[in-house]
């Protein structure tokens, strides 16, 4: 700040209060109607000028001299770091001009320029929000000190003023654009795409392909791709929306994109293609059970089942065998007939689990039926075998047209001893009982009763838990794929001890939940699975695999199309993580092998992304309000900065005006009394004397 000639100015200081000095002045003015009344109306001149001087005394005239310091003006320059205006060339302009600017400011005096970047840096927004973040950053400068502000933009702004008022209320406004003119962007707008589908049903998506700019085609050809399926070619009218049906296959993330072709001078190729993650959720579970022999954990089950609101569960028991010898006669019994056929052959593809607990062949049911169990599963369904003692001997269900299916040979014993489930090596990195093991100086209760299966482990069949601590303990739990289906295989009957909690139990619920959920393919169970997730300006990788595969490198690919390989550092539980920062918005896609992924980062289908064009339109009523100017990078990169005064043109064609608004603030004042006191006394009794003496004249002549 620098100091500025000293101001004088006169106020007053009332040497009585305002009240009584109001009443002098109605006497006063009394006084003097009484002085024209009685003089035949004949102005008291004498009278009224001793009257206003007694009222100007007392109203303590008095000089004040101000020492006064010039304020600095405030100009902003507000950098559009949006996602829009983030392309390399645009990037790059608005660094050089924001650069230049810098500069420039340094050689003027008198003014503090503050640099707004907005949105800040990791922040994704769906709207370009400038003016917002500018009120805020000059909350703290009045508008007598309010230079300009200088916007380098590409016109994608969603917050621009209307109220006349405020237009004006930033100084002048000038904007350089950092895009150029006549250009063209085609871009996949989605007008309709819900986030869930139930699985089994399909959506409706709608959407149109936008052609902004000219010379370019009435028609486009797109290019659909419905999860991993082959793609889809097809010609579609531009600007007009289009319908397509997407079946929701499979519980969890179903994968849709449409791509258009990146047509010649398209300044983004971004927005030529969206993808869509569409949640499958079922709604409801249908569940099989049939409990043959029964026994203590068959009620294990079925609460397990009826306690979740989202299965629906039918549950048969085989209470009597038809070479059952009874007396009891066939009219007096309650018990109804098994409706196998109507289970295993009309509605068995309306299930989406059967569980056969402890049944065994018991000549009531054709092998043919197991032969239709068999081809659910390869075409999609889950299986799950609880056994028993059963499963050891002649009636076994492995003797069924099972048996191509079934993973576990029974070996014919039955071992009837104490023993601790335990959880393998496979079973630690499996997501099925990875986090269900105790800790360190912790156990599981003990089971009574396994059957013995033969010892076989493939990438197919994984045993996950064997009967003790022995490494080639029997087989607990096996989990195999067969075709398109799964099945798994619990080779004892004994889970309803955990619930009991003998000898401190077990997590019964959590294991056969895991175990029912795995099998009806719930993403979060899948042993080998890729996942990708956005945190931020994060993007985290994250791979699960069974065997050492899972620290190979993941080829990655960006929005803009380019592929890396990306290691991975694995752990112990057969999962491995890597964390990528990330600058761009859109989809990102994650492959290996078979497993495709894809996540989108912040909002493709914001505002501003459908047309990525520059847009001077939106600035143009905010810059000509403020007398400001509007104006192109392309055309003068480096403008030249000038400080006019208010009231002056703000602009010319190779330079921006800022405001001189001559603002000042006070550092100090001197008061002192217009007049001395004896002067004023003396000049008070100088007028009451004339006063007197020329009344007393008018009266005697």
């Amino acid at each position: 700040m620098t100091a500025i000639p000293a101001a004088l100015s006169i106020q007053f200081a009332p040497l009585v209060p305002l009240s009584a000095l109001a009443g002098f002045a109605l006497l006063c003015m009394a006084l003097a109607l009484t002085g024209f009344l009685s003089s035949k109306r004949k102005i008291p001149l004498w009278r009224i000028l001793a009257a206003l001087g007694f009222l100007t005394v007392l109203a303590g005239p008095v000089l004040v001299e101000e020492t006064r310091t010039a304020a600095s003006d405030v100009a902003v320059v507000v950098a559009d770091r949006s996602a829009s205006n983030a392309g390399a060339d645009r990037k790059a302009r608005t660094d050089a001009i924001l650069d230049h600017l810098r500069g420039s400011f340094a050689d003027l005096k008198g003014v503090d320029l503050r640099i707004l970047e907005t949105p800040p840096e990791g922040t994704r927004t769906r709207q370009t929000l400038l003016f917002d973040p500018l009120s805020a950053l000059l909350s703290d400068v009045p508008e007598s000190r309010r230079a300009g502000v200088i916007l380098l933009t590409d016109g994608q702004i969603h917050d621009v003023p209307t109220n006349a008022e405020t237009l004006k209320s930033f100084g002048p406004v000038h904007a350089i654009l950092t895009g150029q003119r006549d250009e063209r962007d085609r871009a996949v707008v989605l007008t309709h795409a819900p986030a869930y589908g139930v699985v089994g049903q399909s959506v409706t998506i709608r959407y149109r392909i936008e052609d902004h700019g000219r010379g370019l085609p009435d028609t486009a050809s797109i290019l659909i791709r419905r999860g991993t399926a082959d793609p889809e070619m097809d010609l579609v009218p531009v600007g007009v929306e289009q319908t397509l049906t997407f079946p929701v296959s499979e519980a969890g993330q179903n994968i849709l994109e449409i791509e258009t072709p990146t047509p010649d001078g398209d300044i983004a190729p971004a927005n030529n293609r969206v993808a869509l993650l569409i949640n499958g959720v079922r709604d409801r579970l249908r569940v099989l059970l049939v409990s043959g022999t029964p026994h203590a954990g068959e009620r294990v089950w079925r609460d397990i089942l009826t306690a979740d609101p989202g299965v629906d569960l039918v549950h048969f028991t085989i209470l009597r065998n038809p070479d059952m010898i009874d007396l009891t006669p066939q009219r007096e019994m309650s018990l109804i007939a098994f409706p196998f056929e109507e289970l295993f052959e009309k509605k068995l593809d309306g299930f989406d689990l059967i569980i056969l607990d402890r049944y065994r062949q018991n000549d009531i049911m054709p092998d043919q039926y197991f032969a239709n169990i068999s081809d659910y599963v390869k075409k999609g369904g889950g299986l799950l075998i609880s056994s028993g003692p059963e499963y050891a001997g002649p009636e076994s269900l492995r003797n069924s047209s099972l048996r191509g299916i079934l993973p576990g040979v029974p070996t014919g014993q039955v071992r009837e001893t104490p023993f601790r489930p335990n959880v393998t090596d496979t079973g630690r990195r499996h997501p099925v009982t990875a986090d269900l093991h105790p800790e360190r100086g912790e156990h599981w209760g003990r089971w009574l009763r396994v059957l013995g299966l033969s010892d076989v482990e493939t990438p197919e069949n994984q045993i996950l838990m064997r009967a003790g601590d022995e490494p080639r303990a029997a087989p607990l739990l096996i989990l195999a794929h067969e075709g398109k289906g799964r099945i798994a295989h619990l080779a004892s009957d004994q889970i309803w001890l955990w619930a009991r909690g003998f000898d401190g139990g077990g997590p019964y619920a959590d294991f056969m939940r895991r175990i029912i959920h795995w099998l009806m393919k719930e993403p979060e169970l899948e042993e080998n699975a890729l996942d990708l997730t956005v945190e931020g300006q994060t993007l985290t990788l994250r791979r699960r695999s069974l065997d050492s595969t899972e620290s190979a490198p993941v080829t990655l690919t960006g929005p803009d199309g380019k592929s890396r390989d990306v290691p991975l550092t694995p752990d112990s539980k057969g999962r491995a993580e890597a964390r990528i920062p990330i600058d761009r918005t859109g989809v990102w896609r994650a492959e290996s092998g078979s497993l495709r992924r894809i996540v989108i980062a912040g909002d493709p289908n914001a505002p501003e992304q459908k047309d990525i064009r520059a847009a001077p339109d939106r600035l143009a009523a905010i810059t000509a309000a403020s007398e400001g100017s509007l104006r192109w990078a392309t055309d003068d990169p480096t403008p030249a900065l000038r400080l006019m005064p208010a009231g002056r043109t703000q602009s010319g064609q190779s330079w921006i005006g800022l405001r001189r608004n001559n603002d000042h603030t006070v550092t100090g004042a001197r008061i002192a009394p217009l007049l001395p006191l004896w002067l004023s006394l003396g000049g008070l009794l100088v007028l009451s004397l004339l006063a007197w003496w020329r009344e007393g004249r008018r009266k005697t002549g």
